[in-house]
């Protein structure tokens, strides 16, 4: 039998009432605190940097390929380009490159018989990837296709339906200014259906058009667009695979990241990741604070038996074995109850959505989980290292009690 193991297990698992017994049930509960605290906190980041971001690419993709520089606002009207095979096969062939679509914008204004409201229209195809935008769609339908180029529905934000008072079905006119004339033209167009992302600079701006009432209005020909939008398997090379694009396009065609063109959203995502970061390191130093102290109690108050043992023959070695298994499983109990404490509001979270978010401040209405097992696994194997450092350091508290000092200590 080992004994150290054997009287570490006594010490940690007694039922009498005791002021040590309350303090090993007080570090044991603040360890799985910490740890439960880092497991919610890189899930809840995790999970704002994918909702978030996915959001964002669903609407506009991971690139833009165009025959001009973006606006760094994302706002602006682009110069008609003829559809070139060459650039929309060289796209393709990127290994990265999941789907390419052509778009066009232009600035107009929505009218109803109540009021007015300001929008940039979004003009797609009909091959269009429409299952990157359905998942935003809260009433009304998809915007029907044809050949003809007499389609006149739009896809507004839930925000532009209450401005300008239209709901599915409604009449809208849109009011825009010809490049030949200072007067104001207009066109009637119904709303087919009524889109929202959460993210503001998309629902205050953007209504979705049929590419050739862009055409239309621009003047274009049947081949001309603004240009391509190219959406990633991993958006997370999403610089790398522009660089690639940047060196095979034609010299007059440009590729920007629309992190460059959204700056504000992607810089608020990069802070999560510095909090998450010190949330770890705090989390970490709280547990090792609390398991020295929790020690350094344990030892002097366990002082008489530290003598007794001593002076029975037991090595300091010996007696340090005693508290550092004590501390072992202190520790290993705190993480396992952290993990399922941890995880198990994760899941809840995920089944429930129990805790709500101001989605104007946020961009999502509900706060999204997502639980990454590394993660997990890094979380659990940081906090058992440092704690194992941290064992060695009361103990030797041990080595400087004498036999008889420790006997006579109260």
């Amino acid at each position: 039998m080992n004994i150290a193991s054997f009287i570490a297990r006594r010490l940690v698992f007694q039922k009498n009432q005791s002021f040590s017994r309350f303090i090993i049930r007080l570090s044991t509960a603040a360890t799985a605190i910490s740890v439960a605290v880092m497991i919610l906190a890189f899930a809840f980041v995790e999970g704002f940097q994918y909702t978030v971001s996915s959001k964002v690419f669903s609407f506009w993709g991971h690139l833009r390929v165009q025959q001009q520089l973006s606006s760094t606002s994302g706002l602006a009207e682009e110069l008609p380009v003829e559809k070139n095979d060459t650039v929309y096969r060289t796209i393709k062939a990127n290994p990265n490159v999941a789907l390419v679509d052509a778009f066009a914008t232009k600035s107009a204004m929505l009218k109803t018989n109540e009021t007015i409201e300001g929008v940039l229209l979004k003009g797609i195809e009909k091959d269009f990837s429409q299952e990157r935008l359905l998942p935003f769609l809260i009433e009304g339908k998809w915007i029907a296709f044809d050949d003809s180029l007499q389609n006149n529905q739009v896809l507004i934000s839930q925000y532009t339906s209450r401005q300008i008072n239209a709901k599915v079905g409604d009449k809208v006119l849109i009011y825009f200014i010809d490049n030949n004339s200072t007067v104001p033209r207009v066109r009637p167009v119904t709303v087919s259906g009524i889109y929202k992302t959460g993210i503001e600079e998309y629902d205050k701006t953007f209504a979705i058009v049929d590419m050739n009432l862009i055409r239309r209005l621009n003047g274009w020909t049947a081949t001309q667009i603004g240009g391509y939008e190219v959406t990633l398997k991993d958006y997370k090379k999403d610089y790398s695979t522009n660089n690639q694009l940047l060196d095979q396009l034609p010299v007059v065609w440009f590729s920007t990241p629309l992190r460059e063109i959204y700056p504000n959203i992607f810089d608020w995502l990069a802070l999560q990741s510095t909090n998450k970061q010190v949330i770890l390191i705090i989390m970490c130093i709280v547990a090792v604070i609390n398991l020295i102290s929790c020690l350094i109690i344990l030892v002097l108050e366990r002082a008489r038996m530290i003598g007794l043992l001593k002076a029975t023959g037991a090595t300091n070695g010996q007696v340090q074995v005693i508290f550092w298994n004590q501390g072992l499983i202190i520790t290993l109990t705190g993480i396992l109850l952290g993990v399922v404490l941890g995880l198990g509001i994760c899941f809840l979270q995920q089944a429930t959505g129990f805790i709500k978010l101001d989605e104007s401040a946020y961009y999502v209405a509900t706060a999204p989980i997502k639980v990454i097992w590394w993660q997990v696994l890094l979380i659990i194997a940081v906090t058992f290292f440092v704690s194992f450092i941290i064992l060695f350091v009361p103990s030797l508290l041990v080595r400087k009690m004498s036999p008889v000092k420790a006997l006579r200590f109260e």
